[in-house]
């Protein structure tokens, strides 16, 4: 009898991702999301789903492909304080249902959509070209300031919910905590590392 309990109390393997749209096994080692633009929630994809999308091009229907560049600005004038934003750290993407930007930030509770007025971050934003090649829905400017100076990368949306991920799961206290502020150096470090300046892909 006991031996018969063992199947049930020894830890199940965990489920396998799939993908978002025909149901195929993920392959281990990295995958390509589809933003669902009728929930405003991502989709995993596999290699032949994700091929599709991307072929076809389209721009307009319930899916689109989140593509995978990483551009910088070094020529960026940006104000932080006319940002209005309260942390350090905060990301801008074209919804297209609402056709405006959407200014989000991470936290322990997560991902905070600012209220403040979207035309003061069309204003602000302007100070860096990145704003004009923004794909909507799909991509989003990262903003971060530091005390050497701000910072701005245009990256696909899924790495943003990516850094939300990590904050919220190691965020202590006020600021953050230690732990947190190494896993930005770290985020940040990724996203810099990828980025091709501006004028290079010009």
């Amino acid at each position: 009898m006991t031996a018969g309990l063992r199947r049930f109390l020894a830890p199940r393997a965990p489920e396998p991702e799939r993908c978002g749209l025909c149901a195929a096994v993920l392959a281990e080692h990295g995958h390509r999301h589809l933003v669902d633009t009728e929930r405003r929630s991502l989709a995993c994809a596999c290699t032949p789903c994700g091929l599709l999308f991307e072929q076809s091009g389209t721009r307009h229907g319930r899916y689109r492909l989140v593509p995978d560049r990483y551009l910088t600005d070094s020529r960026l004038e940006v104000s932080w304080e006319r940002l209005q934003i309260p942390v350090g750290v905060a990301f801008f993407f074209r919804n297209s249902s609402l056709d405006r930007l959407v200014a989000l930030y991470p936290g322990p509770a997560g991902a905070t959509e600012s209220e403040l007025d979207p035309d003061t971050w069309q204003a602000v934003l302007a100070g860096t070209r990145l704003a004009g090649l923004l794909e909507p829905d799909v991509e989003a400017l990262l903003l971060r300031r530091t005390r050497d100076g701000i910072s701005c990368h245009l990256v696909p949306i899924d790495v943003c919910y990516q850094l939300v991920g990590r904050m919220r799961l190691h965020w202590k206290g006020f600021d953050g905590g230690a732990r947190a502020q190494a896993e930005l150096a770290d985020f940040f470090g990724h996203v810099a590392a990828r980025a091709k300046v501006l004028e290079e892909v010009a």
